[in-house]
């Protein structure tokens, strides 16, 4: 049981800064042993304190709309749906572990969002997932890219739950730094869910599932540097993951919690036993005395650190009631899974370990967490010179596009802009049976039934969003973007926005230029949510995304969850009759910066983005859900990545069991050609009506003083738009569908 004795020296090996080191001095009267100073490391690192973050996320809206828990309250956010349910969701990052170790930094991505989801009570039914690599031109991107997706499929897969939906960017930014972010939607009756507290003195405290293990050990703090030459020796802080112990794990506390016998659970995500003991025991205003010889170990010779610390997967810390132990033994037997009681709740605000009859540890719990002695600090941030030269590029000096058709293929055959059907057709999509909408539109949709299997005749639509670029090149508008273009997403499949969760991929905070463009993307994020009224529900800050070489485009992701009140109201993407009219809805204008089209075409990541109206947003938005309502729409797209062009294109062949052409004809007025069709003006949607319903169409978004723009009609087997562009829709699913397959292959 040797602990080598705690110096300053050690506590800066462990993250924690002279400043730190002496607060823990002064918090315990004392020099923290070698097993306090890991605990305080992990609970104070970036990852779980969010030290360098919190005082900005308290800004954004968090309460308010249908929300039933306020963000940071439960371990995952907390929305009414109506007839009793709520629906239950978050967002979390697999950054680091994924970049030196794919397969299994996604997978235990996905099982570690999972749990978040049913710790609340709620079953999952939906996975997402947004994802940045490097360009695939490069090899080791290439490895990078099949692993993470291998990953998030196979843990999936076997779980039983639907991936389907997500977003997937390719830039050369993300070279050896991937973005791996996973998201699970969950329902939940409001009478059966859970929280994440200890209370209740002489309350016994069980650990649940697989065994602790000396993997991932400092997970957490390895997530709060940045990546380096050095960061392949630390694949053991990689955790391992096991579906199959997961699904187990799943439906043995869904049971618990359904049969009222515990007081509290939660997941043991990032550092483990640490984590649950000291942020269960805070929130109930508690303490507990934990036995670590009585935790099922798979590994011979485990320190009390290690024990401490370990991140293995698949593992639950539950309080039961007093009296009901049996019950919960019973229901862990009849799953499979190890039940053992390590520990019990205590009145006195202190977290006491023991370990071979010895007492190992004695901290004060709050002190530990986020919200109680966990420092908060208020960094420096300073603009980054390269945002206003950006803004005064002069688009008048670029080359005219002389071949439209040769432009728009180039866009148009861009990994960031083509199908990602290689991705998506290694999910299970339709496991549960519940998926509405597939994969490959806007969002995707899953039904909803009550936990006791009754369809509602209602669905969740979700979506994950956000343009790093556009966040890189002016982050408070990028951030506000992000926000209305998943809340577009929802909208075109027919669903009302309800709130969102929120994955912050940044560079390192200490650098005033990256925490300028954190604090600018927060507070853009609060607009729009507040504009759009989403508020935010939780979610997870990533920092230190950088490599050797560079820093990663800030990168805020969004995830949308709305509501689809009745089936009825599903929108796909896909034009579906012929004969139906085509209309733009939202003003289009000369706005190519930071655009797909600048990149591709050209070769420059430069000007200012689009400009934002999030009041105009908003009303929008609005308008196209309530004439979808009325049944007057047969398919909504969202215009972005690559403009009006892409767009048009996308409508005709997502559907590859029946593409259908389009002849249309724009007005391209006084602006060049190529800036009309690649414009990523906001605020638009491509929308198809049936004939009948034109006068009631137009006159309808007449009335709302939006800009309507009838372009031509569905019909054929090409896409032409004007006299510049005429393709057969063979020749665009081949570029579309078959692209990514082409370059991993």
């Amino acid at each position: 049981m040797h602990q080598p004795p705690v110096t300053l020296a050690l506590a800066l090996q462990h993250g924690l800064s002279e400043e730190e080191f002496e607060r823990i001095q002064q918090i315990l009267g004392r020099t923290p042993n070698f097993t306090e100073l890991g605990i305080f490391s992990v609970m104070w690192s970036e990852h779980c304190s969010y030290k360098n973050s919190i005082a900005e996320l308290k800004k954004l809206p968090r309460s308010g709309g249908r929300l039933l828990v306020g963000a940071g309250e439960e371990n995952a956010g907390l929305v009414d749906i109506g007839e009793g349910l709520a629906v239950c969701f978050k967002i979390e990052s697999h950054n680091h572990p994924s970049a030196v170790e794919p397969y299994q930094g996604a997978a235990t991505g996905v099982g570690g969002i999972m749990r978040d989801i049913f710790t609340m009570g709620a079953r999952p039914i939906a996975a997402l997932n947004s994802l940045r690599f490097g360009r695939l031109e490069n090899a080791r991107n290439r490895y990078l890219f099949d692993g993470v997706v291998r990953g998030i499929a196979d843990y999936g897969n076997c779980l039983g739950v639907p991936t389907f939906a997500g977003e997937i960017y390719f830039e050369d930014c993300y070279d050896g730094n991937p973005l791996v972010n996973a998201m699970t939607v969950g329902i939940v009756a409001h009478n059966q869910t859970a929280s994440a507290i200890a209370k209740g003195e002489g309350n016994p405290v069980f650990i649940i599932g697989s065994r602790t293990g000396r993997d991932g050990i400092h997970g957490a703090t390895f997530a709060s540097e940045e990546l380096s030459e050095d960061s392949e020796a630390k694949r053991p802080n990689v955790q391992v993951g096991d579906p199959f112990a997961e699904k187990l794990l799943l439906e043995a506390t869904l049971e618990m919690i359904q049969a009222k016998i515990l007081v509290g659970i939660q997941d043991m995500g990032a550092a483990g036993i640490t984590c649950s003991t000291t942020e269960m025991s805070a929130k109930g205003g508690s303490g507990m005395i934990i036995d670590l010889d009585k935790v099922p170990v798979r590994e011979e010779g485990m320190s009390a650190y290690e024990i401490m610390l370990s991140e293995s997967q698949e593992r639950m810390l539950a309080v039961v009631k007093k009296g009901r132990e049996a019950e919960a033994l019973a229901i862990c037997d009849k799953w499979d899974l190890l039940c053992a009681e390590i520990g019990r709740v205590i009145g006195e605000p202190l977290l006491k370990v023991f370990y071979k009859g010895e007492q190992v540890a004695e901290i004060p719990p709050r002190e530990c967490v986020l919200g109680g002695g966990a420092p908060v600090y208020h960094r420096e941030y300073r603009k980054p010179a390269y945002i206003d030269e950006a803004h005064r590029f002069d688009f008048s000096v670029l080359r005219p596009v002389e071949n439209l058709q040769d432009g728009f293929l180039k866009v148009f055959s861009s990994p960031n802009v083509v199908s990602k059907r290689w991705v998506y057709e290694q999910y299970d999509t339709q496991v549960q049976a519940g998926t509405a909408l597939l994969p490959g539109g806007d969002a995707a949709v899953a039904r909803i039934l009550t936990p006791g299997g009754k369809d509602t005749n209602k669905a969740i639509a979700a979506k994950t969003d956000c343009n790093g670029r556009y966040v890189y090149l002016n982050p408070r508008r990028g951030a506000q973007i992000a926000v209305a273009e998943s809340a577009r997403n929802v909208v075109a499949a027919g669903a009302q926005p309800l709130a969102i969760t929120n994955c912050l991929n940044f560079g390192n905070p200490y650098k005033p230029e990256m925490f300028y463009l954190f604090r600018e993307a927060a507070a853009g994020m609060g607009e729009a949510c507040r504009a759009l009224e989403t508020p935010v529900t939780g979610g997870n800050v990533s920092f230190y995304n950088e490599s050797p070489d560079n820093a990663v485009y800030p990168t805020p992701t969004i995830g949308m969850v709305g509501l689809v009140e009745d089936l009825a109201h599903l929108t796909p993407a896909y034009f579906r009759r012929e004969g139906d009219l085509i209309y733009l809805i939202g003003e289009t204008k000369a706005e190519i910066g930071g655009s797909e089209f600048l990149k591709e075409y050209y070769g420059l990541v430069t000007g200012d983005i689009p400009s934002l109206d999030l009041e105009l947003e908003k009303k929008t938005q609005q308008a196209l859900l309530a004439a979808i309502r009325q049944g007057w729409v047969q398919s909504a797209h969202d215009v972005s990545d690559g403009g009006l062009a892409v767009a048009l294109a996308e409508c005709c062949i997502i559907n590859r069991e029946k593409p259908s052409g389009a002849t249309v004809k724009v007005d391209f007025g006084a602006m060049r050609p190529e800036w009309f069709l690649f414009s990523e003006s906001q605020s638009r949607f491509l929308i198809s009506v049936p004939p009948e319903r034109r006068e009631e169409v137009e006159s309808f978004f007449q009335k709302q003083g939006l800009p309507l723009a009838y372009l031509g009609a569905v019909g054929g087997d090409r896409l032409k738009i004007n006299q510049v562009i005429d393709l057969p829709l063979k020749k665009l699913s081949e570029v579309y569908f078959e692209t990514i397959g082409r370059m991993m292959a």
